[in-house]
């Protein structure tokens, strides 16, 4: 960096150090010359820094996450924002300890030379270096019996030891080296050894054996071409979502798209029974609302142990979404064991957090039906009543009833394809306030049941009405622009000053909902299908739409006030209150405070840049 300590650059960075563990302990002549040798490195997830392979330095995580790893992959430690490391200092005595970045994030990086020569000169700022290594070590000896197993990373757990088959082989081929080998799939391979297709046990009897195939068949014939698959640095819990999400048992796992095992559910089941994710396959068994009810009534408690645990927010967002979709699904099944088989084809959509996987506990209903175009008006009727089933039967589980109406039970919220399109058409053509509303919550759409072409089909309506609209785009900037953080001119809080919540503010109003608007807004006018914020941003920073700053700030921001939020609903339910989204910024430690106010700035800065872009249709 530059050699002139009071360029903004180097001030923005001495400024973050003056924050941090041991650096705000250093005079500021010698912060402002760590600030000036600091090296900035963007690190994407899945890096892993070695004392064998990388150069010595002292690492500050400015944004992402690090997870320090034991030469036997224990988990050390987790690091944040704003804690550091130095991977040859932790190597002493145990070589092999890697770090791995298990976010994508800034890494700040201090030479070795300097770093040294502030262990010299300064013994406050030495000690706490000369007693991280021992420290994690205990930290890893204490907590290691009560690792949240789910977080572990798969690499532990898949057979390396594969048995895998050209796509060539016949389906005797195949039966005759897995009972050989006593396994209960085959990886198929393509001519360049790429995975083409997976073979399974079941496949043999249901495709096979059930239909009369000679053993001579191919068995690209019968196998599940393109599987769903599992990068190998996936921690557990991705694969078990991964699995109960698409009622697969067997993963391949790939890395730089070569085959390196498969994992399966028995695997799973060995590492371990009792975690949350497994409410997903207890939910989907139930026979009746009641004993679904039942396990969701659990799912407080068990946010408090999961939080305790160390999972982040967006893996909690992830479950308990997922929760919510299996329960829908679940209640369709019953629905149509009461009503019949559906009359027509159909796809039930999941809008606003469900939708974007972002749901967290206390979430309202916000869904809709989508009827193909051939239903008869007299077959309506089912369509009704399995909205009043399910509806009914979410609010009986605890989700209630949306106060906007925003339902399936609602006649504008269950339509045909054609009669959804020209309703797009309509809200685009005049867009009203409540026009707008409506889209904020529309446009976030997800198929979760039923025929899910049919939910791409009025996406693909809806991306190509948007992208070029410009007088839309700019009355949906508008709206985002309505909502603002609460922070004033000096950055201080804007807190309720009456009320029931004075001396509060709404985080998810003022901080996740602008954030996520904001996000939608670049994703529709550029055209960008995904629906999950962390993903819009990541898609945005691919197609360069977002510079990789300004995508990392808005998702470190997203996970910062959704982290926090997550944490005060774990507080609430602690203590026995109801759960909301009011925060008292008094009750929050010094550091929270500070980057919670950095996170409401990046917030604010991107309003403004949105606010500029769109500016001529305002």
């Amino acid at each position: 960096m530059s050699n002139n300590p009071y360029q903004p650059e180097i001030e923005a960075v001495a400024e973050f150090l003056r924050a941090c563990l041991p650096f705000d302990a250093l005079p500021d002549e010698a912060l402002r010359n760590s600030a000036r040798q600091i090296q900035i490195i963007y690190l994407r997830e899945g890096k892993r820094i070695t004392a064998l392979e990388d150069e010595y330095a002292l690492r500050i995580v400015r944004s992402g996450a690090v997870e320090i790893r034991s030469s036997r992959n224990e988990l050390m430690d987790r690091l944040g924002e704003g804690e550091s490391f130095n991977i040859h200092g932790l190597d002493v005595g145990d070589s092999g300890v890697s770090a791995v970045v298990i976010e994508d994030g800034l890494i700040y990086s201090l030479p070795r030379t300097h770093y040294e020569q502030l262990r010299a000169q300064f013994r406050d700022f030495d000690r706490h270096f000369h007693s991280q290594r021992s420290r994690r070590l205990r930290r890893a000896a204490r907590y290691q019996p009560n690792t949240n197993v789910m977080m572990l990373p798969i690499e532990g757990l898949i057979s390396h030891n594969v048995l895998t088959l050209d796509d060539g082989a016949s389906i005797q081929d195949a039966a005759r080296a897995m009972s050989l080998r006593r396994v209960s799939s085959v990886l198929v391979l393509d001519s360049n050894q790429r995975l083409a297709g997976i073979l399974t046990d079941r496949d043999l009897r249901s495709r096979a054996l059930a239909h009369g195939l000679s053993g001579a068949t191919p068995i690209r014939q019968v196998m599940t071409s393109d599987p769903i698959f599992i990068e190998h640095h996936a921690l557990l819990f991705d694969a078990l979502l991964l699995m109960t999400q698409n009622s697969v048992h067997h993963l391949p796992v790939l890395q730089n798209g070569e085959v390196k095992g498969i994992i399966t559910s028995s695997d799973v089941m060995l590492a371990r029974k009792d975690d949350p994710v497994y409410l997903v396959q207890h939910l989907s068994r139930q026979q009746d609302i009641r004993g679904m009810k039942a396990i969701i009534d659990t799912l407080p408690s068990l946010l408090v142990e999961v939080i305790k645990g160390g999972m982040r927010a967006h893996q909690v967002s992830r479950v308990l979404t997922a929760i919510s979709d299996t329960v829908t699904m679940r209640l369709i099944e019953l629905a149509k064991t009461q009503l019949g088989p559906a009359p027509a084809p159909f796809c039930w959509l999941g809008f606003g957090s469900q939708a974007r996987g972002e749901q967290l506990i206390g979430a309202d209903q916000d869904n809709g039906l989508l009827i193909d175009d051939r239903v008869q008006p007299h077959q309506l009727e089912w369509f009704r009543q399995l909205a009043e089933y399910v509806c009914d039967g979410l609010d009986a589980c605890g989700y209630p009833y949306c106060k906007g109406k925003v339902m399936a039970t609602t006649d504008a919220w269950r339509q045909p394809l054609s009669g959804w399109q020209r309703t797009v058409d309509e809200w685009t053509r005049s867009p009203t306030p409540d026009a707008v509303m409506r889209v904020s919550i529309f446009f976030d759409l997800r198929a979760l049941y039923g025929e899910r072409s049919l939910c791409q089909r009025l996406q693909q309506h809806m991306l190509s009405r948007t992208g070029k609209d410009t007088i839309f785009l700019a009355a949906l900037a508008a709206n985002v622009l309505e909502q603002t953080p609460p922070l004033g001119i000096f950055r201080r809080f804007l807190v309720e000053r009456n009320g029931d919540h004075r001396d509060e503010f709404d985080v998810k109003k003022r901080g996740v909902m602008p954030l996520v608007e904001l996000v939608r807004l670049h994703a529709l006018a550029n055209g960008v299908s995904a629906v999950n914020t962390r993903e819009r941003i990541r898609e945005l920073m691919d197609s360069k739409i977002l510079t990789i700053v300004d995508g990392r700030n808005l998702q470190d921001a997203f996970d910062s006030i959704q982290q926090l939020r997550v944490s005060n609903h774990s507080n609430q339910i602690a203590h026995n209150g109801d759960i909301s989204n009011y925060l008292n910024p008094k009750e929050l430690s010094e550091l929270q405070r500070k980057h919670l106010k950095d996170a409401f700035t990046v917030v604010h800065d991107a309003q403004e840049a949105l606010r500029h872009h769109y500016r001529p249709g305002l």
